[in-house]
């Protein structure tokens, strides 16, 4: 069964091969790619071949590929790069900072003091409101 593409989605022409890519793999529902634009030197994406803009949309075998992928990619960064640590990033719209609206984990290594900010300081929640939310995810589940 053939994947959903969207012609106008610069992923899906990188997945069709209209625009070239330094393709680190490929499998049936993934393909992964350094980043053009690097957060850090080494910073890859690991994607799904299908047209799904969301991890809400997505099908759980492909996502589980797609992590599948950047656990690959990852393993590679590490003995290779030898980074301080690996950051694994999922967006999910514009409010979460997707700039490209097909599914893709970013799969950045980090440096201390690389400036990078996606790091926040835990502080605690308000017990009633963590519970209420919890009622209500529960009960979607």
């Amino acid at each position: 069964m053939p994947h959903p593409t969207d012609g106008s989605c610069i992923f899906c022409k990188i997945v069709a091969g209209q625009i070239p890519c330094f393709k680190l793999l490929e499998d049936d529902k993934t393909i992964a790619f350094m980043d053009i634009n690097p957060v850090n030197p080494g910073h890859a994406l690991a994607v799904a071949k299908g047209h799904w803009p969301t991890v809400d949309v997505i099908p759980a075998d492909v996502i589980a590929a797609v992590a599948q992928t950047a656990q690959k990619v990852a393993k590679a960064v590490v003995s290779e790069l030898k980074p301080n640590g690996v950051n694994l990033i999922q967006a999910n719209g514009a409010g979460a900072g997707q700039s490209v609206p097909h599914l893709h984990i970013h799969i950045m290594p980090r440096q201390a003091g690389d400036a990078v900010s996606l790091n926040w300081q835990p502080k605690p929640g308000d017990m009633k409101e963590i519970e209420a939310i919890f009622k209500k995810l529960k009960a979607a589940l």
